[in-house]
Formats: structure tokens, C-alpha cells, sequence
């Protein structure tokens, strides 16, 4: 261990990082690697938004902003909040940050105090949980289970709430199950976080990315929520922004002025560049994102039958472009399943144990590729099934 490593604070802990370390670098030495695991959108951000970019660095806009976000922006967010999921906010509302990521930082380390209890929506994006733990909080899973299609259920909700209970942090649609939780459940959530006394962290970055037969219901749209409730929500996904950087909350306008200083510290502003870009994703048309969607639909619709034709079980998702798949039945833990499908077929994928899954029976697959490429990916993957599947019988 080096020296720093001696000092490192407990809190600062090892997750899964190695092993995705680990299969990159195999991937690295392989060609024609299939990305079945990746988070990143595979569409180009959008012509215009491009654009409006490429026209701040001309117009000289790449100096400071706000802590907050420039103007227009904040009040586009506001009016683009109300229009697609009836929230009231208003520009004073809305604190621009450096993606999403941000945002959770900034929540936690104002609201947590050691000893907080955080429950959060499990499997899970994990950043959630490094940012509690730099705010001293504990990170307290709420499972979701394959029978429910990974939607939260209030009973394991309210068995873990206790007297050191403050936050419960939301996400729907999920990562990494693609689970939305139903409007009844969300309004059920709501009666829990007011009997309760809780803050609630709603993270809706997948909320446009919804398929058919499913709503989205933003909570704080809801009596008594709004109060209580910080909305996240950003660009990356929706439109393909990843790289950008720009995400946003929104929250009552006295705690957005309260975070100010520490907004400051950590980045100054979000990218000036990238607010433009924003902007113009907000205002300019909406034609290219209905189109990326439409194209998930058509691939999540194509996917789904092959799992069920692989004999592969998964949580139906609602939302966002992930499926979450049990491969309990190769008899593989999932990080062989993983590591040793990649060396054989050259498809990558991560295990759940990734995401914070205590079960060790499950694999993210996303559908950001092509089609094309996914349906080679499933081919190859039936070869790798249907040959393990003999050697261990």
C-alpha cells in the first residue's frame, strides 16, 4: 500500500472499478468488440445543438456564469419542466451544474449530516452512494426485484425507514433495470415521505426515454412535494449530451441561493459553451430526439424477444434504454459470465454486483448500438449460451 492509500479516508472506498478496468483493458486488445454495456448514447448530439455551441465560442461566450447557469437558460429549464411533467418551478429554482453528477454531490453535502440515513433506489447508480458517504450519511438500499419488473414497492421502502432516516433518493425510470415505478407507487412514496418527515431526491434524467403502457408522475407535482422534493434532471440522455456536461436541479429558491457557495467551489460554473448548446436543445426542434427514441423503442422491441428466445429471464423496462437480465441459470457468477462471454464472442457487458446488486444473478445490457450490431451481438451470444449450456450438462 503507498502512503496515500494508508491515509485514504475510510469512507473513500473500492466498488467494481477494477473489474471494469479489467475488461476494458481485454477489450482493448480485441478487435470487433461489441459495447452492450456502455451508458453512452451512440447517436451524435443533434445538428443544431452543435451548432449553438460552435456560435458561443464565435460570440465570445466562454467566459465565467453564474454559480447558478446563465438566465435564459434557467428559465428555459423552468418552462420546459412545466410543460412536459407539470412542475411549477420558476428560473430562481434551478441551479445549472456539471451533469447530473454534480447535482448529487452538491445534495448531499449539504443536507447529510454523519450518521444520515440515505435510501436509495437499488440496483442503483453508485455515485449516490460515494456522495453520502463523503457527507458522513449511510447509504441504505431499498431492493427492487425481477417479479415487480424492478418497480420500488412501498412495504420494502417503508421496513427501512428509521428515526435517523432523512433522504429518499428516487430514480425512475432506473439504471440500471430500466424499471419506471408506477404513479400510484410514487404517490404512495409521497404519503410516506410527508408521515415520515423525509427529503426526497427525485432523479428523472431517463423521464422522456418512457415506452408504451408506461407514465412517468414527477413527485413534486404533488400535494405537499414540492416543498420537500429536489427534481434532478439533465441533458446527457436525452439528448445524447453526455460529454457536455450540463445537468440541473430544481428545488425551492432559498436552498438553491443557499448552495451558491459551495456550487462555487466545487466547478464555478457549468461549461459556458455547453449552457448555450443546452439552450438550444431546449428551444430549437424536438425532431431529432423524438427520433432517437423512436429508434430505442425499435430496438428494445426487437431485444426482448431474443433474451426470451435464449431463454434469458429480465424485468420489463419501462424506460430509459437498459435491460436487466438474470443469467442465473448459465450456472456462471456474473463476472465470469461477463469476462468470459467477452473473450469468446467479443461482447461486453457488466455485471449488476456493479450497480450495487447484492444478487449476484444479473448483467446490464443496453441497446446503444445500431440494430445491426445488436442482432450480431445476439448471435454470438446464442453460440456462447447454447455452448455452455452443453458443456454443463
Amino acid at each position: 500500500m503507498s502512503f496515500l492509500n494508508d491515509h485514504m479516508a475510510t469512507r473513500i472506498t473500492e466498488d467494481d472499478g477494477s473489474f471494469r478496468t479489467k475488461m476494458l483493458a481485454i477489450a482493448a486488445g480485441m478487435t470487433n468488440v461489441i459495447a452492450m454495456g456502455r451508458g453512452d448514447p451512440d447517436f451524435h448530439t443533434p445538428a443544431h445543438i452543435v451548432e449553438a455551441g460552435k456560435k458561443a465560442l464565435d460570440d465570445n461566450q466562454h467566459h465565467y456564469t453564474g454559480p447558478h447557469g446563465i438566465p435564459p437558460l434557467r428559465a428555459a429549464i423552468a418552462e420546459h419542466l412545466n410543460k412536459e411533467y407539470g412542475l411549477d418551478y420558476a428560473a430562481d429554482d434551478i441551479a445549472v451544474t456539471a451533469g447530473v453528477q454534480e447535482s448529487i454531490t452538491l445534495i448531499m453535502l449539504a443536507l447529510i449530516q454523519p450518521g444520515d440515513e440515505v435510501l436509495i433506489t437499488s440496483p442503483r447508480f453508485t455515485t449516490y452512494d460515494m456522495a453520502v458517504n463523503l457527507a458522513g450519511g449511510v447509504p441504505v438500499p431499498v431492493p427492487t426485484f425481477q417479479k415487480d419488473d424492478f418497480a420500488l414497492d412501498l412495504t420494502e421502502i417503508e421496513k427501512r425507514i428509521t428515526p435517523k432516516t432523512k433522504m429518499f433518493v428516487l430514480v425512475s425510470p432506473n439504471n440500471p433495470t430500466g424499471a419506471v415505478t408506477p404513479p400510484d407507487v410514487i404517490r404512495g412514496i409521497a404519503d410516506l415521505a410527508i408521515k415520515h418527515d423525509l427529503i426526497i431526491v427525485s432523479d428523472e434524467i431517463y423521464a422522456k426515454i418512457i415506452y408504451d403502457g408506461y407514465e412517468h408522475l414527477s413527485i413534486a407535482t404533488l400535494p405537499g412535494m414540492k416543498d420537500r422534493t429536489i427534481t434532478l434532471n439533465g441533458f446527457s440522455k436525452t439528448y445524447a449530451m453526455t460529454g457536455w456536461r450540463v445537468g440541473y436541479m430544481a428545488a425551492p429558491a432559498d436552498f438553491i441561493s443557499r448552495i451558491t457557495d459551495t456550487r462555487h467551489t466545487l466547478s464555478i460554473n457549468t461549461s459556458t459553451i455547453s449552457q448555450y448548446a443546452a439552450l438550444a436543445a431546449l428551444t430549437g426542434p424536438q425532431e431529432p430526439i423524438e427520433a432517437m427514441i423512436a429508434e430505442y423503442k425499435a430496438r428494445r422491441d426487437y431485444l426482448l424477444p431474443a433474451l426470451d428466445e435464449m431463454g434469458l429471464t429480465y424485468g420489463k423496462p419501462g424506460g430509459a434504454f437498459y435491460v436487466y437480465i438474470n443469467v442465473a441459470g448459465t450456472g456462471m457468477s456474473t463476472p465470469e459470465f461477463c469476462e468470459k462471454l467477452l473473450r469468446e464472442t467479443g461482447v461486453m457487458l457488466f455485471p449488476g454486483t456493479m450497480f450495487g446488486d447484492h444478487d449476484p444473478s444479473y448483467i446490464r445490457m443496453s441497446f446503444l448500438q445500431p440494430l445491426d450490431k445488436i442482432k450480431d451481438a445476439v448471435e454470438r451470444m446464442k453460440g456462447f449460451i447454447a455452448k455452455h449450456a452443453k458443456a454443463a450438462a
